[in-house]
């Protein structure tokens, strides 16, 4: 496996393009098998996830092509509507597959996914929503099985916004016979990327990023018009904000859809950031230090992301002064904060409430990320670290960040991706230190 290697203590600065967003990519990728024919998607990222997702797609029968950021699926020959564990063990999206397969095979057979281990992200959700729609539902243990002739709309009340069941939603009842009517949906702006690319392909849904969505259902889908462009990554913009705020830097990021970091614009300001925004740039100033936030509480959109929390908390702990987290969504979110506090950080957490008392300087550490968005803060609090600092486990960084040492690299930061010659594993690392 490699490592991050990354010298402290450079101020980024310079400009960036951001990548398509992984949470729009994904949902979007599984919703093609519904086309009988080729669909063009511009700015998809090449990340770990997305690759796993086009494995899964030509598993599936469809005929896949990258080219850069532009991917080509052609659905028109899905010859199977089975997938195997460890494709479906690869990512928590893989659930999505689902909905698409139960709508373009009727029958649908697939493991539980896996994912980062952040908390409890039960599909029972997703389960009862397609026997709503009409789906006879079996399951075995790790597997489970669907099966529908037809799907029908019908009024589902969500207990709680989830982003994935909302999805599923959406692409099963794409084609199905009725208006499926869904209360108190996910309003992610990956959701609206979602619909609006289903709608490129003769889909009718309305209500996309409201708290009502209406589904009617059509006979068919066909290649979509021209082609759909993925929306920027909002959580990528914002570990690049986070990155910048840490080492004082000024960085200008391109490729932003504004509009969708609205909820974490508040506390960068809060932190001291001169913020200076166009329709699709965002311009970052950082001051030589942080500033405290006095209260982050994560929630679903358009509240504070949950995705964002680490990488401000690694920002914040060098802030002068002690801020307040609270995670709302995720129970397992702060598993990083062990690793994070090697780097000398003072957090404490209490249940879901993480108490950052800033501190004046950060030393280097060798560290391994837990997660996604965890291994990201690890990389942000590393690069205001004073020394060299190692990160292991980057498989999880990979999930969602497109060479994120390159990228970082071009904003000044000291960092470079090796071979892991040394052999250092979290257990070896355990035990080194029992």
């Amino acid at each position: 496996m490699d490592i991050l290697k990354i010298n402290g203590g450079n101020k980024l600065t310079g400009e960036i393009t951001l990548h398509g967003a992984k949470n729009s990519a994904l949902p979007i990728l599984s919703a093609t098998i519904l086309v009988k024919g080729v669909s063009v998607l511009h700015n998809c990222p090449k990340l770990k996830d997305v690759d796993e997702t086009l494995s899964i797609l030509e598993g599936l029968g469809c005929k896949v092509k990258r080219e850069g950021s532009t991917v080509t699926v052609d659905a028109t020959d899905v010859n199977s509507s089975k997938i195997d564990e460890k494709a479906m063990r690869s990512m928590r999206s893989s659930i999505l597959f689902l909905g698409s397969l139960l709508s373009r095979c009727k029958e649908a057979s697939i493991f539980l996914p896996g994912g980062c281990d952040i908390g409890a992200r039960p599909i029972d959700i997703h389960i009862n929503a397609l026997k709503q729609l009409g789906a006879e539902i079996t399951e075995n243990g790790s597997s489970i099985c669907c099966k529908a002739d037809e799907l029908k709309g019908t009024k589902i009340v969500l207990p709680f916004c989830s982003v994935g069941a909302t999805e599923n939603i959406i692409i099963s009842s794409a084609i199905s016979n009725g208006t499926t009517t869904i209360i108190n949906p996910a309003r992610e702006p990956e959701i609206v990327d979602l619909a609006n690319f289903l709608n490129s392909c003769g889909a009718d849904i309305s209500g996309a990023g409201n708290s009502v969505i209406e589904i009617k259902g059509v006979k068919r889908l066909h290649s979509c018009n021209n082609y759909h462009s993925i929306i920027p990554d909002r959580i990528l913009a914002s570990t690049y904000m986070s990155a910048c705020a840490i080492t004082g830097g000024d960085i200008m990021l391109n490729n932003v859809k504004v509009s969708t970091l609205t909820p974490v614009f508040p506390v960068f300001s809060e932190m001291g950031c001169k913020l200076y925004i166009t329709d699709n740039t965002l311009r970052i100033k950082a001051p030589a230090r942080l500033k405290k936030v006095r209260s982050i509480k994560t929630l679903p959109y358009p509240g504070f992301p949950t995705d964002s929390q680490s990488m401000v908390v690694a920002a914040l702990s060098n802030a002068k002064g002690t801020s307040v987290v609270k995670e709302n969504i995720f129970e397992n979110r702060f598993r990083y904060v062990n690793e994070l506090n090697r780097f000398g950080t003072d957090i404490e957490i209490n249940d879901r409430i993480a108490i950052i008392n800033g501190v004046d300087n950060l030393h280097s550490a060798n560290v391994f990320a837990t997660d996604l968005r965890g291994g990201a803060a690890l990389v942000i609090a590393a690069l205001k670290a004073e020394g060299e600092s190692t990160i292991s486990s980057i498989e999880h960084i990979d999930r969602g960040y497109e060479s994120i040492e390159n990228n970082l690299a071009l904003l000044g930061a000291d960092i470079k991706r090796i071979k892991n010659e040394e052999g250092f594993t979290e257990e070896k690392f355990t035990k080194a230190k029992s």
